[in-house]
């Protein structure tokens, strides 16, 4: 039984249900280097490396902000500050899924294992951004970014510059609604001296850089939609995207965050299922 609770705190910890922000990229990166669905085994082999790979950065990021989530009122029920799980447990289960990626991109192909260091480098290293540099929502916007390409990588063997416009499109993304997910820190934040646009900018700034990544995110999406010769099912996928981005500003203001769980959590792992289905509707339709 002790087991099973630990199991379930840790994917509490690590937010697992939160792998469907950057999975959905992954996919689609990996359909359009495939040009339909990819082998069985290479799929399979792209989820685990996902999956693992998210794990093992979310494990991370809670042991080495352990003292700063004890600090702040809103994190101090997480596991580590709250004592469910211990920091040395935390990092063997960091070191476990670490591995498991590392198996997935060797099962994958040369260049896949070649460039895991890399990724596991930007993974690790958004921990200690924010200890550092406002700009640590474009680290974590790197660090989903890297999906779409690296799948395309998994698939294929090689890297095509097309597919590197969708991982800019995820890094402004999911910079943008970070930036939005800090704001209920700010104040915290100038207290600790710790670094985010919000702490630096305020609230009515941040929000207008988060309203432009977007913008700049629709229109992106535009261009490489152009790029893969979407059809009609593509781009209503880009249509209903640009709208759910739109509505996600709705959700929240400078003056109101009381809904910013929605926008964060709800609406984004909508936006990103919504991408992939449409994208996968139109390769498996117009098949190229």
């Amino acid at each position: 039984m002790a087991t099973l609770a630990q199991v379930r705190i840790t994917l509490e910890m690590i937010k697992w249900e939160h792998s469907i922000f950057a999975l959905p990229f992954a996919l689609t990166g990996a359909m359009l280097a495939a040009g339909g669905w990819p082998s069985a085994h290479t799929l399979l082999w792209i989820v685990v490396a996902m999956v693992t790979a998210r794990s093992a950065a979310m494990a991370f990021n809670r042991w080495a902000d352990a003292d700063l989530d004890a600090a702040n009122p809103r994190t101090r029920s997480r596991a580590i500050p709250a004592g469910l799980l211990t920091p040395t447990f935390v990092l063997l289960f960091t070191a476990a899924m670490t591995g498991g990626f590392l198996l997935a991109c060797w099962r994958l192909n040369r260049l896949t294992l070649l460039l895991s260091p890399f990724v596991l480098l930007v993974l690790f290293s958004y921990s200690y951004m924010k200890r550092w540099t406002r700009m640590s929502h474009l680290v974590l916007g790197l660090s989903l970014g890297i999906a779409p390409s690296a799948a395309w990588i998994a698939v294929r063997g090689s890297l095509d510059a097309r597919i590197m416009l969708l991982s800019a499109i995820v890094l402004l993304w999911t910079a943008g609604f970070d930036i939005l997910y800090a704001c209920q820190d700010m104040d915290h934040d100038r207290q600790a001296g710790l670094h985010s646009i919000p702490q630096a900018l305020g609230l009515p700034a941040a929000f207008a850089l988060a309203r432009g990544f977007h913008a700049a995110v629709a229109v992106a999406l535009v261009a490489f939609g152009w790029l893969f010769h979407f059809g009609w099912a593509g781009y209503a996928g880009v249509a209903l995207v640009a709208a759910l981005l739109a509505y996600e500003h709705r959700l929240v203001s400078p003056r109101d965050l009381s809904r910013l769980n929605a926008a964060f959590f709800t609406m984004n792992g909508i936006i990103a299922s919504v991408f992939f289905v449409s994208v996968a509707a139109d390769l498996l339709l117009h098949r190229r």
